[in-house]
């Protein structure tokens, strides 16, 4: 039997693209000549490799352990391209970055400026979206917090997410503070949205469990403005700790509701990436940056 690379590179393009016509136009062929191609693999093996519908190309046992041998082979050859074009030279790269607008706008932008300073020649692409879908071809990392990391991306833990409910002074003065999870039905709760479905906060008190369902006054995924309205002393905000722990640290705001550990999206946080698609050295030494920066701010 012979097997050449080409043939295993066409077979990894085509499950990567997960149809005909996206590998057609990735590797700038017309869909018939793929198609003849993956035939012609396909006699060589003696082997149907994939299932083929109108729509999705999904790799059986033996076209899924072949195509795990071609990525392989595909990414040592781009190591080694990189190795040879960085030789004497400062890192360089792109990579794109998908994380929280909260989490990213009030703790990680301070993080990338440093990291930018540091690697100069690698160019930061970022997006700052609560999106929790797969990661499209321009995002390399996904930072995202999340009850549990999704089952086909790699995910390594960036620590816990703390929530806290907090009012301003003014407000604490003027109506009092929370003392039991239930009050919030009924007072006028700031804090980020759950899209398609009734925001519930969860709080954890000793070995009890208490879910509450929420009506809240204000609404946004943009933390700086739900700051800006508990500083107001517009209600209660129900935010993660990161953007509210200088204003506790002055006293312009105080928490409520603190024998209880409190969660509406999951209080873990997750760097995400694909498992077979190859890291550039930018890649791996920004997600090398960020988990260091996150263990070290961890507690």
């Amino acid at each position: 039997m012979s097997l050449d690379l080409s043939s295993l590179t066409l077979l990894v393009e085509i499950i990567d693209a997960g149809n005909l016509s996206q590998a057609a136009r990735k590797l700038k062929m017309t869909r018939a000549n793929v198609s003849y191609h993956l035939s012609q693999l396909e006699k060589t093996v003696g082997l149907q490799l994939v299932h083929r519908t109108t729509r999705r190309v999904e790799p059986n046992e033996v076209g899924w352990r072949l195509y795990e041998h071609g990525r392989a082979i595909s990414n040592e050859i781009l190591a080694a391209k990189e190795t040879i074009s960085n030789l004497g030279q400062e890192l360089q790269g792109r990579v794109g970055l998908s994380m929280p607008s909260g989490f990213g706008q009030m703790v990680m932008s301070h993080w990338l400026i440093e990291f930018k300073g540091l690697y100069p020649g690698i160019v930061l692409d970022v997006v700052f979206e609560n999106r929790v879908e797969n990661l499209r071809d321009e995002v390399d990392i996904a930072i995202r917090i999340l009850p549990e990391p999704p089952q086909q991306l790699v995910a390594r833990d960036m620590g816990t997410v703390r929530y806290l409910a907090c009012a301003s002074q003014s407000y604490a003065q003027a109506h009092g503070l929370p003392t039991q999870l239930d009050q919030l039905r009924t007072l006028p709760v700031i804090t980020a949205n759950v899209v398609g479905r009734q925001l519930s906060l969860r709080g954890y008190k000793g070995n009890e469990r208490h879910d509450v369902l929420l009506a809240p006054t204000l609404i946004s995924d943009h933390y700086p403005f739900l700051r800006q309205g508990v500083l107001a002393g517009l209600g209660i905000g129900l935010v993660p700790d990161y953007v509210v722990q200088d204003v506790i640290a002055s006293g312009e705001v105080v928490t409520a509701l603190d024998d209880y550990r409190l969660s509406i999206f999951g209080t873990q946080m997750y760097l995400l990436y694909l498992p077979n698609r190859r890291q550039t050295r930018a890649v791996r030494t920004c997600i090398d940056f960020l988990l260091a920066k996150a263990n070290g701010s961890a507690g």
